[in-house]
């Protein structure tokens, strides 16, 4: 049974290793706990448990394991149908209140399971069985000061437990962006090198050069320590991209914000990069900026994240004369500047709003999917994207240039 709980875990995803379970069965063979399913459960989820991203997880498969073991508060379907169809309470009055009992989670925990042994019909408005609308410790629709909510949602917010009830679920990592946690996410954009005017004291260097100078002090000097990360943002704009204006704006404030970089620059674009592109969304206005210039004035040093849906009409990535103003249209294709881009710059990655599952069916997305890293605009999207941008560049399936 215990290892049906070790590969149960595995199986969810629970990243259970020899040294968790090891701990586990250490502290069970010295009876580092109470002979109980409550005081098992607890155990087991602090020693095989590393964070509470997998709590509910561990619920799932501990609940199926150990399914009708004596001790687990499991209700009857029959006592959660009448649970789930509660009477209507009128409330106590004061002196009510003050009458009942209030009882520490063991005596209580004690009393339920008594309860529920003893149990065979449905009780309403009652004091002592598991019932609905009554003043019981044990049920739902009533009220009691140390009660125990058993089925149905929760009307006064004021039991000390809830059998029979997850009411968490996963710590997501996906969660929608703000501007502190996507901060967090960049915090490894860094990329620390000494350049510059040698005015930093090298202290080992000096030690060492003075010891064999047989104590003759000899100074040494070195370049301060500083990021190097150059970061070009290029921004898909409108269209099927207003949905996704909050996420976008956060992510350019966060980069905005980042004071460790050496250099940014953030332009915008339409469904597919052209000849031109934008310092502002108005982009074919005097603010469009040549594609070509900015290809020639930054270096192939400088990390670029683009962000956008990839879904567009395939004529406007693969035909030329593609873009969709055509007051803007030339006969090099959009695709040829994809390629120009990830061909100039050593480290390029995608950021995708839209949900990963979509990307297989849009076939423009399929095609970019192919030319750059492409990574969902999450918490996890952009960790890895920062990943990928520090790492090594990229192979690129082969495309066909024109």
């Amino acid at each position: 049974m215990f290892l049906d709980l070790f590969y149960g875990l595995r199986d969810e995803g629970v990243p259970v290793a020899i040294q968790e379970w090891q701990m586990f069965m250490t502290v069970l063979e010295r009876g580092m706990h109470d002979t109980n399913l409550l005081s098992f459960y607890s155990l087991a989820k602090a020693t095989l448990v590393k964070s509470e991203t997998y709590f509910d997880a561990f619920d799932r498969v501990f609940a199926r394991v150990f399914h009708g073991i004596e001790g687990e508060f499991s209700a009857s379907d029959e006592l959660m149908d009448w649970l789930n169809d509660p009477k209507n309470f009128e409330g106590l009055s004061d002196e009510q209140r003050q009458a009942l009992e209030n009882l520490d989670a063991d005596e209580l925990m004690r009393r339920f399971l008594e309860t529920l042994e003893e149990q065979d019909e449905r009780h309403d408005g009652g004091g002592r069985w598991i019932g609905t609308g009554g003043h019981s410790p044990f049920g739902h629709g009533g009220e009691h000061p140390t009660g125990i909510r058993v089925g149905g949602r929760s009307e006064r917010k004021s039991a000390m437990k809830v059998a029979e009830d997850r009411r968490f679920k996963d710590y997501r990592t996906d969660v929608g962006l703000d501007i502190r946690n996507v901060k967090v996410a960049l915090k490894r954009l860094r990329h620390l090198t000494r350049e510059g005017l040698s005015d930093e004291l090298d202290l080992p260097e000096t030690v060492g050069e003075t010891c064999k100078n047989a104590g003759e002090i000899e100074l040494i000097y070195r370049p301060e320590r500083r990021n190097n990360v150059r970061l070009l943002l290029l921004m898909d704009v409108g269209g099927t991209m207003d949905p996704y204006y909050e996420p976008v704006s956060r992510l350019l404030t966060a980069l905005h914000e980042e004071r460790g970089l050496r250099d940014f620059k953030a332009y915008y674009f339409h469904n597919c990069i052209y000849e031109s592109i934008g310092t502002t969304a108005d982009l074919y206005l005097k603010d469009a900026v040549p594609t070509g210039d900015v290809l020639r004035l930054l270096d192939s040093r400088w990390k670029v994240v683009i962000v956008g849906d990839a879904a567009m009409h395939p004529a406007e990535l693969m035909n030329p004369r593609g873009n969709i103003n055509p007051r803007y249209e030339s006969e090099t294709r959009g695709i040829d500047w994809l390629l120009r881009i990830q061909d100039h710059f050593e480290r390029v990655v995608w950021l995708n709003p839209d949900p990963p599952t979509d990307w297989e069916h849009t076939r423009t997305t399929k095609a970019i999917k192919s030319i750059f890293p492409m990574l969902p605009l999450s918490l996890d999207g952009i960790q890895d994207a920062v990943t990928t941008l520090v790492g090594s560049r990229p192979s690129a399936p082969g495309i066909t240039r024109h």
